[in-house]
């Protein structure tokens, strides 16, 4: 039993997310072979020593676990883990050495008086720093070089007999181990995320081949199986893994079609929220930028869990130096540092902006060493420009999607500079200075919108840049009403394909004030998959595919994902934008509440906000609001209402 129930699991600050980070990265399979992500990853420190000085009034006893070898010293004399150690009044130095060569290094100090907690000072025999600690692993039993689930028992909703074998269909997506007794009987397993994919023998994605007698499979996503050759399902079930989360959120209203949207849109979100937010349950399983700068914004609207965020923050950048650019993609670094801008707002952390601001240092720093001459950022080889899924963008030279996010990196490192050093730290005047040069270089007159690229000559125009233009407040009023008319409302120009890139798009909109669009928007795209039959949604949707073409990509037959986190992305927007529901100052010391819930007779939100959470309610013509924490502000036709926490406010609207 715990003597301090202070006392946590602790290690080299960042390590516990470098290693599960690079675990997490290496559990991707495709058709038979392990395939451990492709890009450079951090290692964790193997050899740490652990340090902190007590002055006790009286006598005090403690005791270490660890995971790795070492020792104990108190005072200058060694002592063995897992001894009860006595300590004498007055000052005490001690000294914790652990060395783990397979794992995470870390220790557990249970005292009265001497307790791990993040007091303690910790180092690789280089610069000492504030112990690393997570209020998942707080008892002296747990381990953390493991993570823990929560397990339930699956079975199948349906079974059929077809092509002389059993599929079985779950009903919904799960993420767990298979479990069956074959017997003496040899078997394929065969998976899927679709029943096509599941009853394609040879081209689906995932099988387990010789499977005999009492069978547990390796974890894999999927919803159906298919057991080719059997008449019997031998008592198929799945140990399902789910990540203990805790939802926050919630919405219900008289339109059904919404509800389904945000029932999936929580499924999705769910098989895609474990240790870290990764991109696709099945396919993937890798953390990735792109999608973790997505779903960072969904936390905010669905779990607000800090901690999955800060995890998945500090397991994609790793260690302090840089090299290469996160999943090798440049955006990717750049979404990496805006999302600090992102976690700051919802959170008000500055505790987290002080331990990672060397980090964001130096990325800036890998960043500057690809500028052109025009202060441009561009790729060198080996790098990908990826932006989104789209033939239509001419990618020749610089982008000037690309500098739209650099831009809004600038500004992102600017608040930091003045929120950990109290000064302008210069990135505000370079991002005065890339704002004229993407004017110069980018925008056109003649189109009324900002081009894809100068270097070709093409003077091609896509929605990205545009939007970004728009979301990051570089496109004046002038040029954001051309914007609208040229790009956003003009169905000339090729149209968004991926959720992805939908969330941009649509937020840009939103922000704009054609929020019935973006309703209409979600209601038709991501409820056009459910009409599908999608348990949850896609990394890509075209509407009109035939089966064969709307499971396909890469070059591969079952290559989309159909359980992709950047699907799930509109539960931001309707937090955001139907609720209404946003930050005025960091940690939500100030927020405001503007809904928009014209569409609907009768709609409920609740939206969870920093040590809070706010209930807005419409029936017919009237909208409740209640909060339990002060800062808040109901902004109605023109008024500011404070709101009292605990007290509701009513007003009235009209439906259209």
């Amino acid at each position: 039993m715990k003597k301090n129930e202070k006392a946590v699991w602790m290690w080299y600050p960042a390590d516990f997310e470098i290693y599960h980070g690079m675990k997490q990265n290496f559990q991707r399979e495709e058709r038979g072979c392990g395939w451990p992500a492709y890009w450079k990853m951090s290692d964790w420190r193997k050899n740490v020593i652990f340090s902190k000085e007590f002055d006790l009034d009286d006598s005090s006893s403690f005791l270490v676990k660890a995971t790795g070898v070492g020792y104990v010293q108190v005072n200058k004399q060694k002592y063995p883990f897992e001894t009860e150690i006595q300590c004498k009044s007055g000052k005490n130095d001690i000294k914790i050495c652990v060395g783990n060569m397979e794992g995470l290094p870390a220790v557990f100090i249970d005292g009265e008086q001497i307790y791990s907690d993040d007091s303690w000072m910790v180092s690789d025999y280089d610069t000492p720093k504030r112990a690393g600690t997570n209020a998942l692993y707080t008892q002296p039993e747990q381990n953390p070089n493991q993570v823990y689930y929560k397990i339930e028992t699956v079975k199948p909703t349906e079974k059929r007999i077809v092509n002389n074998g059993v599929l079985l269909d779950f009903g919904k997506m799960v993420n767990g181990c298979v479990k069956l007794d074959t017997g003496e009987k040899v078997i394929t397993i065969c998976y899927g995320e679709s029943e096509r994919e599941a009853l394609d023998i040879e081209w689906c994605y995932y099988k387990e081949e010789n499977a005999k007698g009492k069978v547990c499979a390796r974890k894999r996503a999927f919803r159906f199986l298919f057991l080719p050759n059997c008449s019997d399902d031998m008592g198929c079930v799945v140990e399902n893994e789910r990540f203990p989360i805790q939802v926050r959120a919630s919405f219900d209203s008289n339109d059904e079609v919404m509800n389904g949207i945000w029932k999936t849109f929580g499924d999705t979100l769910s098989m895609c929220s474990e240790l870290f937010f990764t991109d696709g349950a099945k396919r993937d399983r890798w953390i990735w930028s792109g999608d973790a700068y997505q779903s960072y914004f969904i936390n905010q609207y669905y779990y607000f869990d800090p901690e999955i965020s800060k995890r998945t923050i500090l397991a994609l950048r790793g260690n302090e130096e840089i090299s290469q650019h996160l999943n090798t993609i440049v955006d990717y670094s750049v979404l990496w540092v805006i999302s600090i801008y992102q976690y700051y707002m919802m959170t008000g952390d500055k505790e987290f902006l002080k331990e990672i601001y060397s980090k964001v240092l130096r990325m800036m720093e890998f960043l500057e060493g690809q500028l052109d001459e025009h202060g441009f950022l561009i790729g060198r080889e080996g790098d990908w420009i990826f932006i989104d899924w789209s033939e239509d963008m001419d990618k020749q030279g610089a982008l000037a999607a690309e500098q739209m996010l650099l831009y809004q990196c600038y500004k992102t490192v600017k608040i930091c500079g003045i929120t950990v050093e109290g000064k302008d730290n210069g990135y505000d005047r370079r991002a005065e200075q890339l704002k004229q040069a993407i004017m110069e270089y980018f925008w056109n007159e003649e189109k009324g919108a900002f081009i894809d690229s100068f270097s070709s000559g093409r003077c091609h125009v896509t929605r990205h840049a545009n939007i970004f233009a728009v979301l990051f407040g570089i496109a004046d009023q002038y040029q954001t009403e051309k914007i609208i008319n040229n790009v956003l409302l003009n169905s000339e120009i090729t149209a968004i394909k991926t959720p992805y890139f939908q969330f941009y798009e649509l937020n840009a909109l939103a922000q704009l004030g054609f929020v019935d669009k973006v309703i209409e928007k979600i209601r038709t795209y991501w409820g056009g998959m459910l009409k599908e039959g999608a348990v949850t949604f896609w990394e890509e949707y075209i509407p009109n595919q035939d089966e064969k073409e709307k499971y396909a990509m890469y070059g591969d037959p079952y290559g989309k994902s159909l359980c992709h986190a950047w699907g799930a992305a509109p539960v931001y927007l309707m937090g955001r934008y139907m609720a209404g529901v946003y930050p005025l100052l960091p940690g939500y010391e100030e927020f405001a509440i503007s809904p928009y819930l014209e569409p609907f007779g009768e709609v409920r939100f609740q939206i969870p906000v920093c040590n809070g959470s706010v209930w807005i309610e419409k029936r017919n013509d009237r909208i409740t609001i209640k909060t339990d924490r002060k800062g808040g502000n109901l902004i109605w036709q023109g008024r500011k209402l404070e709101l009292i926490p605990g007290q509701e406010i009513t007003v009235e609207v009209k439906n259209s």
